[in-house]
């Protein structure tokens, strides 16, 4: 980016996220990268207003990451935040589509046995409601498939211009796909939602994909300095990461990537951002080999769409101080 457009962007960034009003929009699994983007909000000096968690079927069904979340909640002692159900399915795409699309690297919640019990699903109408009445702009998070974002601008248009941004973990530009080839786990899943959103008039879009996530690697030595402290945080930590996803203490060598976190800590600090480029952008919503990738977009089909600012570099390391201080913290006694 040129200087003065930097400068500006940065200004601009800092004004929206400035005890921003958020709206944490997650396909939260077990803990994970979910997880630790909501401990860095809600640990974070800059006291952003989490509004509503809203869930999202991606990583795992819905009620289950529902589930994890008001978990999660309850170690940080924030139990005044809602949690609400939302989108149990993707738009359009299914299982068994996915049997047809060939080697999928991961999954998420296709991989396992739906629930067979459906809940009431009031997400999309809390996130309208809050839209409606808040006193300022509010902030959307969403780091999770797009499913209920679209949900919002397909029942209430008449909001899209109403939503400060979208801070939003997915898509990949420059480089390959993490569940296709072709496509990002969030995209993948739910390409006809993510199109619908790429394509709105939400005064502006903030991408967090591949593109930068590949840059920075979760090792061994950062799972090990979190470790040094406990909480109940720190323990739900050391069973995900150390067992599960990347598996610190099965393999000392393995790596991870940061993907949520990067979302989250962009909405503590916008300086944290070193490069970004501006595109028009849609999603491939033919299904087949490229379904679920990221494309420019052609104006004539949504003359109102609005730009993404697509990030491709950040401040790692500072990153990496907010992720270890927001996760290593002594709680309150009871």
């Amino acid at each position: 980016m040129a200087k003065g457009r930097s400068a500006l962007l940065l200004l601009v960034a800092a004004a929206l996220t400035a005890n921003a009003q958020i709206i944490f929009d997650t396909d939260s699994g077990y803990f994970g990268d979910d997880g630790v983007a909501l401990v860095m909000l809600m640990r974070s000096s800059r006291k952003p207003e989490v509004r509503l968690i809203s869930v999202v079927a991606g990583n795992v069904w819905t009620r289950s990451g529902a589930n994890y979340m008001r978990r999660n909640l309850r170690w940080l002692r924030a139990t005044q935040v809602p949690v609400r159900v939302g989108a149990q399915q993707p738009l359009v795409h299914t299982a068994a589509m996915m049997k047809l699309e060939g080697a999928i690297e991961f999954a998420g919640a296709f991989s396992e046995k739906p629930e067979v019990a459906v809940v009431p699903s009031d997400a999309v109408e809390a996130m309208a409601r809050i839209i409606d009445t808040a006193k300022g702009s509010v902030t959307l998070l969403a780091i999770g498939p797009m499913t209920n974002v679209a949900m919002l601008l397909g029942t209430r248009p008449d909001l899209e211009k109403k939503i400060g941004a979208l801070i939003f973990m997915g898509g990949n530009v420059h480089v390959g796909g993490n569940s296709s080839k072709a496509a990002e786990f969030n995209f993948w899943f739910d390409p006809e939602a993510a199109g619908i959103v790429l394509r709105s008039a939400i005064p502006r879009k903030v991408m967090f994909g591949l593109d930068v996530s590949n840059r920075v690697k979760l090792t061994k030595a950062t799972f090990d300095e979190v470790m040094t402290v406990q909480n109940p945080i720190t323990a739900l930590y050391r069973d995900d990461f150390g067992n599960r996803y990347p598996g610190f203490l099965k393999d000392p060598k393995a790596e991870g990537s940061l993907w949520d976190e990067l979302a989250a800590a962009y909405l503590i600090d916008p300086s944290l951002v070193k490069k970004s480029e501006t595109e028009y952008l849609d999603v491939e919503c033919v299904f087949g080999p490229k379904y679920g990738a990221v494309k420019k977009l052609d104006r004539k089909m949504a003359p109102d769409a609005t730009p993404v600012e697509i990030v491709l570099d950040m401040d790692f390391p500072r990153v990496l101080d907010i992720y270890k201080k927001a996760l290593m913290f002594q709680p309150p006694p009871d």
